[in-house]
C-alpha cells in the first residue's frame, strides 16, 4: 500500500536504520525556528488536537510492521510539531501492545513536556529527543520565534520534571546560530538549564542546509569543539556535519590509557566515558572503534543501554 504517514526506513545520523512515522500536517508548529529545515511554519498553532488521525496512522504502521522489517528505531516525528497531535499516547501505547520487539523514538522541540497527557505520552518512548536553543527570552525570540502561548520558563521547567521521572535515554539538542544563542552569556544559561536537565547527552548542531532565513550561518568547526569543551562536564557529542572529529585527537595515549584503566574496574556507557574523561563523545566514538575492532574492547547491551567492556 502507499503510505502518507510513514517515510523511510531512512539511515538515521543520531538513532540508525529509522522508520519515520509523521503526525502532524505540514507546516504546524509552535515555533518558527531561523534553522528548521522543514522550512517557514505556515500553521503557528499551539493547540493540541488530532492534526492528523491516529487510527489512519496505526492503520499504516500494522501493515508495515507485520512485515517485520529490520530497523533500529521508530522514530515519531512531524512536518512541524508531533506532541500537538493528541492521539500521540494512543499511538505509543499500540506499538507497545502490538509491537514491543521495536525500539521507539520520539523527536519534540520540547515545548509541551510540562503538559501532563504530552508528558505520559512522552514518558512511554524508549528514546525523548528534545531541543533547547535558547534560556534568555531574547534568544529564544530570536531564534526559535515562539507562539505568543508559549512561555520559554514553563517549557524549561517542564524539560527539568520530564526528566527526573524518565527512564529512558534522552538527548538534548541544542542548535548554535551564532551571533543569537552563542555568547558567553547565553552559553552559560544553556549550560546551566542542560546540567538541571541531565541527558544522557548533550548534542551539538548548527546549520548544515538551507534554513528559513537567509542571514543565519553555521557556526564553525572550532566554535563548537569551543562549545563542546565549555559544556563539560556534560557527555557532549556534536552531531552537525559542519564538525569532522580528527582521529588523532581520539587515539591520543593519555586518553586511551584513561579509558582503559576506567574499564578495568567497570563497563561503562558512552556517556559515561565522556563524563569520566572530559571528551567529546565523537572523541571517545572514534577511540572505542578503534579498541572494538582491536578485540581490546567488546559492547554489551543491557535493556536499552550498551556497555563497553574489556575482554582481558
Amino acid at each position: 500500500m502507499a503510505f502518507k504517514f510513514l517515510f523511510g526506513p531512512v539511515l538515521s545520523r543520531r538513532l540508525g536504520i529509522s522508520l519515520g512515522v509523521d503526525i502532524i500536517s505540514a507546516k504546524t508548529c509552535n515555533l518558527n525556528c531561523v534553522y528548521c529545515e522543514c522550512g517557514e511554519t505556515s500553521c503557528l498553532s499551539n493547540e493540541i488536537t488530532e492534526h492528523v488521525q491516529i487510527s489512519d496512522v496505526i492503520l499504516e504502521l500494522r501493515s508495515f510492521l507485520s512485515t517485520s522489517p529490520k530497523l533500529d528505531v521508530i522514530t515519531v516525528t512531524g512536518s512541524g510539531e508531533p506532541t500537538l497531535n493528541s492521539g500521540l499516547g494512543s499511538l505509543i501505547g499500540f506499538l507497545k501492545a502490538e509491537f514491543p520487539g521495536y525500539t521507539t523514538a520520539l523527536l519534540t522541540n520540547g515545548t509541551l513536556l510540562h503538559d501532563t497527557a504530552v508528558a505520559k505520552a512522552a514518558l512511554q518512548f524508549d528514546y525523548v529527543l528534545p531541543s533547547l536553543d535558547a534560556v534568555s527570552n531574547r534568544a529564544f525570540s530570536l531564534v526559535n520565534r515562539p507562539h505568543a502561548g508559549l512561555s520559554n520558563g514553563e517549557i524549561i521547567e517542564g524539560i527539568i520534571a520530564f526528566a527526573k521521572a524518565y527512564t529512558g535515554t534522552l538527548w538534548l539538542e541544542v542548535f548554535i546560530v551564532p551571533g543569537i544563542n552563542d555568547s558567553a552569556f547565553e552559553l552559560s544559561l544553556l549550560k546551566h538549564a542542560a546540567e538541571k536537565i541531565n541527558p544522557t547527552r548533550v548534542q551539538l548542531n548548527t546549520l548544515d542546509r538551507p534554513g528559513t532565513v537567509d542571514s543565519i550561518a553555521p557556526a564553525s568547526h572550532d566554535s563548537l569543539l569551543a562549545i563542546a569543551r565549555f559544556f563539560k562536564p556534560l557527555p557532549v557529542e556534536i552531531i552537525s556535519r559542519q564538525y569532522k572529529a580528527p582521529v588523532t585527537v581520539a587515539l591520543e595515549s593519555d586518553l586511551r590509557t584513561a579509558v582503559v584503566a576506567t574499564l578495568k574496574r567497570r563497563p561503562l556507557t558512552m556517556e559515561d566515558i565522556a563524563r569520566t574523561t572530559g571528551h567529546t563523545i565523537n572523541d571517545i566514538s572514534s577511540l572505542m572503534t578503534h579498541l572494538c575492532q582491536s578485540t581490546e574492547v567488546v559492547l554489551e547491551t543491557v535493556g536499552k543501554h550498551r556497555f563497553y567492556k574489556l575482554t582481558k
